[in-house]
This record gives C-alpha cells, sequence and structure tokens, in this order.
C-alpha cells in the first residue's frame, strides 16, 4: 500500500461523470486507509475553506480565479493560480504522490511539484485529440491546439498515466507516450446503489410496451438522436430519454436548442408519440429508471468512461452501446450485451429488436452484465487498482502502514 499523501487534482471539472468518479474513488481509498485530500477551485464565497466530505476524505476550495463556475476554456487561465497555491501548502506537508484528474489540473499539479520532487500520476479522462475528432473540431483551432499541446507535455511529464480503457491507451501511444508507462484503471460503479431490485424503493414504472433507456447530458455528443431514429424501426416499444442536470457552466438555451432538436427528430421519424424525455434526473432517480427499462441505449459519439453502461450493467439489464472509449471493455458482446458502431441507427434498431424479441437472451446478458460489475467495476476494486499504481510511483514503505492523505481538485 502507499503510505502517506494523495492528491487528486481536476481544475474544472467536465461531465458529471467526473464528480462521480472523483468522489467514488476517495471514499473507497478512505477506507482502504488512506488519508485523502480533494483540491478543488472556490466557485463561491460563502462555504468553509475546508469541508469534511461524507466519504470521510477532505475537500479543500482552493482561492483561484472568480468566485464562480468558469468554462474549461476560461478555467485555464486560473491554474497557474491553483498550482501556486499547492506549492505552498504542499512544502508544508509534501503528498507521497499527486494524482491529476483532467488535463487542466494536470497543468496546475506540474506547476506546483515542479521543484517539490513529488510523484504524480496523470487521468485525462478525455483527450483533446478525440474530442476534437469526435466534434469535428478544427485541431488548428487555437482552444484545440493549445489543449492538445497541453495534453502532451502534461503525459511526459507524469511519472505514471493512469488510463480509464484500452481505448485511451492508444490514443495516449498515438500521441508519443510509451505504452509501458501507462495502467488502465477503469471507472467503477456503485454496485449497491445501482442493482438489480430494491424492495425498500420504489417499484419501477413498468410500461405496457417495451422501453428502450438512453441517459446523459442534454448534448448533441450524447447520440440521443441515434437512439429516436433507431426507434422508428422497433414497433411496441418507447424510448425513454433520462437527461442529467445542467452543470453550471452549460447556458440553459443551450439545452433548450438540443431538447428542441430531438422533438424535431422525434415528430420527422414518426415516433413522437414513443419519445418521453425527462429532465434533471438526479443520481437516486436512475436506479429504478433502469431496472424499468427491458434494454439500456448507451449511444454517445465517444464515451471515456462508459459510466451508463456500467450503471445498466449493475442493475441486471442488457446494454446496446457505442463500439467506442471505455464501452469496448466494459459491455462484452453477445454476453452482457450488443456493440454497435458509432451513428448507426439502422444497428441500434437490429439489436434491439433481436433483445426485445427474446426474453430469455435478456435475462441471461443482464445476469452475466451484474456478475462482470461484481467482478470487476466495484469501486473498491478500482481503488485497489489505483493503489497498484500508485505503487509504481512510490516505494513501498516496508515499515508499519500509516495512512495516506489524498487532495483531489
Amino acid at each position: 500500500m502507499v503510505a502517506g499523501q494523495v492528491n487528486l487534482l481536476p481544475g474544472h471539472v467536465p461531465p458529471q461523470g467526473l464528480h462521480v468518479h472523483l468522489s467514488e474513488l476517495s471514499s473507497a481509498l478512505t477506507r482502504a486507509g488512506h488519508e485523502v485530500v480533494v483540491y478543488t477551485r472556490r466557485e463561491d464565497s460563502d462555504s468553509p475553506d475546508r469541508i469534511p466530505a461524507s466519504g470521510g476524505y477532505e475537500i479543500v476550495q482552493v482561492p483561484a480565479g472568480p468566485r464562480t463556475p468558469l468554462a474549461p476554456d476560461e478555467t485555464a487561465s486560473a491554474m497557474g493560480e491553483f498550482g501556486s497555491f499547492l506549492n505552498r501548502e504542499w512544502r508544508q506537508r509534501p503528498p507521497d504522490i499527486a494524482h491529476a484528474h483532467y488535463w487542466l489540473s494536470g497543468l496546475a499539479t506540474q506547476l506546483a511539484t515542479r521543484s517539490l520532487g513529488i510523484p504524480i500520476a496523470q487521468t485525462f479522462h478525455s483527450l483533446g485529440t478525440v474530442d476534437s475528432r469526435v466534434r469535428e473540431k478544427n485541431p488548428a483551432d487555437a482552444p484545440s491546439r493549445d489543449r492538445i499541446r497541453l495534453e502532451r507535455l502534461i503525459a511526459r511529464g507524469a511519472t505514471r498515466m493512469i488510463a480509464t480503457s484500452s481505448d485511451e491507451v492508444f490514443e495516449l501511444a498515438r500521441m508519443g507516450l510509451p505504452r509501458t508507462r501507462t495502467t488502465v484503471v477503469p471507472a467503477g460503479v456503485d454496485a449497491e446503489h445501482y442493482c438489480p431490485a430494491d424492495s425498500s424503493g420504489p417499484a419501477p414504472d413498468r410500461p405496457r410496451r417495451h422501453r428502450l433507456l438512453a441517459a446523459g447530458p442534454l448534448d448533441p455528443t450524447s447520440g440521443f438522436d441515434i437512439a429516436i431514429e433507431a426507434l422508428a424501426a422497433v414497433p411496441d416499444s418507447e424510448l425513454l430519454i433520462a437527461t442529467h442536470p445542467a452543470l453550471a457552466s452549460v447556458p440553459r438555451r443551450a439545452e433548450g436548442q438540443e431538447k428542441a432538436r430531438l422533438v424535431k427528430i422525434a415528430r420527422i421519424n414518426g415516433v413522437q408519440g414513443r419519445v418521453r424525455i425527462r429532465r434533471a434526473v438526479t443520481t437516486e432517480e436512475m436506479p429504478v429508471l433502469l431496472r424499468s427499462a427491458d434494454v439500456v441505449v448507451s449511444t454517445p459519439w465517444h464515451d471515456p468512461s462508459g459510466m451508463l453502461a456500467l450503471q445498466a450493467m449493475a442493475c441486471g439489464r442488457p446494454v446496446i452501446a457505442t463500439a467506442s472509449g471505455g464501452m469496448l471493455d466494459t459491455v462484452l458482446d453477445d454476453a452482457t450485451g450488443v456493440l454497435v458502431p458509432v451513428r448507426a441507427p439502422e444497428a441500434v434498431a437490429t439489436a434491439a429488436r433481436r433483445l426485445l424479441s427474446d426474453a430469455t437472451t435478456r435475462a441471461t446478458f443482464g445476469i452475466a452484465a451484474r456478475d462482470r460489475v461484481l467482478a470487476r467495476y466495484t469501486w473498491d476494486r478500482v481503488a485497489e487498482d489505483t493503489v497498484r499504481a500508485y505503487e509504481r510511483c512510490v516505494p513501498v514503505r516496508r515499515t508499519a502502514h500509516r495512512t495516506a492523505r489524498t487532495g483531489v481538485q
């Protein structure tokens, strides 16, 4: 076990999945006997500087930039101030290892540790090269170009890269990082919260016809339009789209425009009466909705973590998933679900018709999916794998174990 302090830092937090990843990983490391400190940029003036989290770790709010939510491009200018704060803090009590999450936190962490000799583990969660390709951005655009250039420098400067999928390892190799310096540690799932049945909670709202469920942020890259187009070729079924609560940095107008676009696509495809969009679905509501579905459809343009697929699998539901990112690892094709090409509504429809017509296959896939989660993707297992990666950066101490202080930003 790694003894001492681990600092995990995200700078600016991208999609909701990273919030979950940081919280659950920090809690699991704490349960394993480590002391965890999470550093995050302060976005208000009212809350305390240091907050004890329910998972047992500590959250430190760093004064860097304006005390308001910022988009990633705006947050970059605050990372120098963030790094200076960390440098002052860690001179007093240096961590054994700093684990940076997302590229902006990697920038701050490397600025902070440059003269301190603290080893760094880096997890990007998403890469600028992939983001530009998926969103069809021009790589020559200044923000994309700067992010891609900095990610290469951050990867080379880190003691060890911790990728969330084998797909990301290949992307890092294309950036010039030797594969020997990368360890794959996937995202996890709370298998007690996401489970096949909950006798103490409300019963699932079971529709009369088959239900497909999709979930994610109300954003074009979530691929809800693919699921809607597929529904036109899947009779006697409905599609429920459960959207996440919006981040503070996402304009409400953008969400409204995306919802209007999806409604229009449903009307064009003649399925407007079979599509429901439920906005701002909470973590507490998600397991019930997942259990109400016959099949869960996850068709984003790219998903580094495969979080929805994991949640569905933990609930014992088969998954139709885009064959990209983390889902290439988590979903076993024709065993826990069906992998389909990116942006291929016809393939989604074919897979849906097959699963919806065969209750035995759905049940078999669901059982295998739950078993796979329990064997590989609980947060305690993810924490164990993360500590093994840390041990490749920090010599294992042969003295009595003491707690590790971890910081996440």
